[in-house]
């Protein structure tokens, strides 16, 4: 076949529609008086740059991306273990974060944006390597366990330390996404999954009822639960914590059915092009728009998906399915944290909020998509 008939078009489809969604939403965003800033002009720059990437990408077969993942994955952890030594001069601390390096002529790097696609080619690796070496038994799924939140622990640690928690959420959804998909015997995962719910809803209760104990036994201060407190009541703290999630409900409410319009928003936003960039669309273009956002993303997933169950190649399959984890879990916090679903986090919506890092992170995993639908292999007897 010619590259016409091997090229994804589907999938360049859904992302060049994604490129219209994120401009309009950041040309929009970019009119409020105390930005003067072209956010729309720099996307579309790290757009052609993470368009480039893909191409190079697309001739890469997804076997080679299997051989160098360790090295990949180790030069990830190298950049993360630089944040911890490096001046501020070069990775300065940023709202409390040290996350970033800054490099000359590019602006800001956030080295966990790129070992997200990393660790997701090692845990494709590990699992599919130890599928074609071990028989299915409880001791083996165990080992296969330890292996794949031993790969993922390292780089959190890491992430937890800059500290980046949500980021850090992200690495767990990657890990439970292929965890679901590698096999593992439910007598394993169930007491696993119980128990971690069961400390979640204790920590949250803890912190409402008594955070006194949580200050005792484990050094969690009363000041650090503010997200806790400004997510299930934000008026009550709308002057400090919960500001930016009642301002995002109110712009999200006041677009109603079908939205005020391009450029007609009312209700301000600091920082909306960033991890609030779906208030600006609600309130512009109302449900209609915000559902059609959401459609957008699923068919996105669907074709995702649908590369997955065709690669016949257990990596790339089990790569894909961490892309998809790791997309999927990007648009429910982000869409979940504007609406007071969940805990404002700091995480962009994939492929429209603006951030250099995040998007060419995110547009390099779909490079990785790219290959694999190219590079379909079809064996006679399995892989």
């Amino acid at each position: 076949m010619n590259f016409e008939e091997k090229f994804d078009w589907q999938l360049f489809f859904i992302l060049c529609c994604f490129i219209g969604v994120s401009i309009i939403a950041l040309l929009s965003a970019q009119q409020s008086p105390q930005y003067n800033e072209n956010f729309a002009l720099k996307q579309l720059v790290f757009y052609g740059l993470g368009f480039a990437a893909i191409g190079a990408m697309l001739f890469i077969d997804p076997d080679d991306f299997k051989k160098i993942s360790w090295y990949l994955y180790g030069f990830g952890i190298v950049l993360l273990l630089g944040l911890v030594v490096a001046p501020d001069s070069v990775a300065p601390v940023i709202k409390g974060q040290k996350s970033w390096y800054i490099v000359p002529g590019l602006g800001s790097l956030q080295p966990s944006e790129f070992m997200k696609l990393f660790t997701i080619l090692v845990l494709a690796r590990i699992t599919s390597h130890h599928h074609q070496k071990n028989h299915k038994s409880i001791k083996a799924d165990t080992v296969l366990l330890l292996k794949l939140t031993a790969a993922t622990a390292l780089p959190l640690l890491l992430i937890m330390q800059q500290p980046d928690l949500g980021t850090s959420l992200v690495f767990i959804a990657i890990l439970v996404g292929m965890v679901f998909v590698a096999g593992i015997s439910w007598k394993i995962l169930t007491p696993i999954f119980l128990g971690v719910s069961a400390l979640g809803v204790s920590i949250i209760m803890l912190a409402l009822r008594a955070p006194q104990i949580l200050d005792q036994y484990l050094g969690v201060k009363e000041y650090q639960l503010g997200r806790i407190y400004s997510w299930l009541q934000p008026t009550k703290f709308e002057d400090s914590s919960g500001y930016q999630l009642v301002k995002a409900m109110r712009a999200i409410g006041s677009g109603q059915l079908y939205g005020k319009g391009y450029g007609d928003r009312e209700v301000y936003l600091p920082e909306s092009q960033t991890d609030f960039i779906f208030s600006i669309i609600a309130e512009e273009y109302g449900f209609a728009g915000s559902c059609l956002v959401v459609v957008l993303f699923f068919f996105l997933i669907y074709r995702l998906t649908s590369i997955a169950f065709k690669a016949n190649h257990n990596f790339s399959s089990y790569a894909l399915v961490g892309i998809i984890s790791m997309i999927a879990f990007h648009v429910f916090q982000n869409i979940g944290m504007s609406i007071q679903l969940l805990p404002i986090t700091g995480i962009p919506l994939p492929f429209i909020s603006y951030g250099g890092s995040a998007l060419l992170g995110s547009l390099l995993a779909l490079g990785f998509a790219f290959s694999a639908s190219y590079h379909q292999k079809t064996y006679m007897f399995g892989e």
